[in-house]
């Protein structure tokens, strides 16, 4: 049996404005042979199927031909693929992907998008003869209302406590029903959850990874998510939610990464999918198959004479690329005032490189020591929102910084309640 395991899509995703429509669709034409020419059985997509909870149509055409394609739904020979098992991310809309899931499940098509009850998260799939072939505990996204109740005027780490204990019940309650039907049936068991589990490769500028509950570092240790007792039953954990291709605690537990570059953070970054085979009395064994590069970006940086001798360089190769510029220059004259036509200047008559964004770090952080607000060496792009807040907090005499801390942190986790986890 063979299973690919992928996840972090974020179909409808822009850069600097630019639509990435044909980089998804040349994805997603490659999965689909790809899925044909390995004989794959079963695709696991790992959440964040979309970018934000309201897809466009053309998001959503590319996700529901993908799908008519690979069910064979209009007559042609369907896919060696028997299964689709999809869960929801934290940039998903659980309601929007599970409104068509009893129509998708006449085609194989299983969709959890909203945590149910643990019975409904288990899933046995069936082999071509019928025979109980492999279980899939398909968990979701876990929203802070999923797992616990809101208490007023709580302290940031007794909500932190109780997200990872609420979140580990969960999983323990729908990994004990997967272990029974187990015992029942022979089948492997597959753990499916989008989540941050300690020991991945933390998220990289410009990737668009989002703080899962806002206001709290929600982290789960690998055996939290699969307790001790439980995890000798578990074959695989497809994990999603983290965009690099990484390994955490094990070669069978892995986050398979988004399969395009998300952002110029990313840019260099070798994307894959995981191939899963499993025999009857052998180990799992995971074979990471490359994505091939739909479009270059190129991230150029340093002062002006490297970043004029790299776009020149650029120019004289031939690449097609979209290109950020930083100018990070240092001394008494920071700053370049006429940065962006030296650049078009650079690029003139070279077609194949499109400049998206051109930033004048120099100058930023100049300007951002100069008010005294936000000074530390940071770019406010590099910030998370708590941490302007934080260091906004600094102006403020000191015995009022608590109940201010409490209160925005307070706001933070009811937008969280209301916003579907932005």
């Amino acid at each position: 049996m063979r299973i690919l395991h992928t996840s972090d899509w974020h179909i409808g995703r822009s850069l600097y404005g630019k639509k990435r429509y044909a980089e998804m669709e040349a994805f997603l034409a490659w999965l689909e042979k790809t899925i044909a020419d390995r004989g794959v059985d079963v695709l696991l997509i790992a959440g964040d199927i979309f970018d934000t909870t309201t897809p466009s149509n053309q998001a959503q055409e590319l996700y529901y031909r993908f799908l008519q394609r690979l069910a064979g739904s209009r007559g042609g020979p369907p896919s060696s693929c028997r299964d689709v098992v999809i869960i929801a991310g934290n940039h998903d809309s659980p309601t929007f992907l599970d409104a068509p899931k009893k129509l998708l499940g006449l085609l194989n098509i299983h969709v959890r998008g909203q945590a149910v009850a643990p019975d409904e998260e288990v899933l046995l799939l069936h082999g071509t003869g019928s025979q109980p072939e492999l279980i899939v505990c398909a968990v979701p996204y876990l929203h802070d209302r999923d797992v616990r109740t809101v208490e007023a005027g709580e302290e940031i780490q007794d909500r932190q406590r109780a997200l990872i204990q609420g979140i580990s019940r969960h999983y323990a309650a729908v990994l004990g029903r997967a272990c029974e039907l187990q015992s029942q049936t022979g089948a492997p068991i597959v753990l499916m959850g989008h989540l941050f589990v300690t020991g991945g490769a933390p998220a990289v500028e410009g990737d668009g990874v989002r703080e899962l509950y806002a206001g709290a570092q929600v982290q789960l240790r690998l055996d939290e998510l699969l307790p001790p007792s439980l995890s000798p039953h578990v074959s695989y954990t497809a994990l999603g939610h983290l965009h690099v291709p990484q390994r955490v605690g094990g070669e069978c537990a892995r986050y398979s990464g988004s399969p395009i570059p998300m952002g110029f953070g990313e840019a260099g970054q070798q994307k894959s999918v995981c191939l899963v085979e499993m025999g009857e009395g052998k180990a799992p064994s995971v074979e990471l198959l490359p994505v091939p590069l739909f479009q270059q970006l190129e991230r150029v940086s340093g002062n002006w004479e490297s970043i004029e001798r790299q776009l020149t360089e650029l120019r004289l190769s031939g690449a097609s690329a979209w290109v950020e510029v930083t100018y990070e220059g240092e001394g008494p004259q920071m700053g370049v005032p006429d940065l962006q036509d030296r650049i078009n200047h650079c690029l003139e008559d070279c077609p194949g490189l499109e400049l998206l964004c051109t930033r004048d770090e120099a100058r930023i952080r100049q300007t951002l020591e100069g008010r005294g607000g936000l000074s530390g060496g940071a770019g406010l792009d590099e910030l998370s929102p708590v941490e302007v807040f934080e260091r906004r907090l600094e102006a403020v005499p000191e015995e009022q910084r608590e109940e201010l801390r409490r209160t925005y942190h307070e706001a933070l986790a009811l937008l969280s309640e209301e916003g579907d986890g932005l």
